[in-house]
């Protein structure tokens, strides 16, 4: 269960998440992570929000965005917001780590998800920061906090969340891993 000042570090890659605020602590308004990223490149593949709006605040090195069809470098003070629904990006393209708060709004349970996904990827079950394929469907089936990958028509997406999802379940597949942030979904 994600709690403030929770600090998760990947062993392997260095980097490091730090819960500021969770769901429970703004009555489900947000999530604010701080995250020191020292891995480069794209850790998770282009997507969107359906429901929720993503504010990033960098601390320090560079931040690279990619929205509205654009790349923008973001420099220590800089911000942006990211309505929902646009395709996006955001990730460390440079030599040294970025440190930038990532709040996300409505909360929903996005801070369990980003739990899970940071403790599956310690746990080295996540190539990439990438969920296959089945992983991936039953997650955007289960969560509330809805995403989809950018490039596939989202129709499509929602026809395999709902096929796949729930006979994925059957054989054990979950959306969040309670050995992984507590509960299971």
């Amino acid at each position: 269960m994600p709690f403030k000042n929770q600090i998760l570090t990947d062993p392997i890659k260095g980097d490091v998440y730090e819960f500021l605020e969770t769901a429970q602590d703004s009555h489900g308004e947000r999530v604010s992570i701080k995250m020191t990223v020292k891995t480069k490149g794209q850790l998770v593949p282009m997507h969107l929000h359906m429901l929720q709006e993503e504010h990033f605040k960098v601390l320090s090195g560079q931040l690279t965005v990619i929205h509205e069809g654009k790349t923008q470098i973001l420099q220590a003070g800089d911000s942006i917001v990211l309505p929902k629904g646009e395709v996006h990006n955001h990730f460390n393209n440079h030599d040294e780590p970025v440190e930038f708060i990532q709040t996300v709004s409505p909360a929903l349970d996005f801070d369990y998800f980003i739990e899970n996904l940071i403790n599956y990827t310690i746990d080295h079950q996540v190539m990439g920061g990438k969920f296959g394929l089945i992983q991936q469907l039953v997650t955007s089936k289960y969560i509330d906090s809805k995403s989809y990958v950018a490039g596939i028509p989202i129709p499509v997406q929602n026809l395999l969340m709902n096929v796949v999802g729930p006979i994925a379940k059957l054989f054990g597949i979950k959306a969040l891993y309670a050995e992984y942030c507590g509960i299971n979904k």
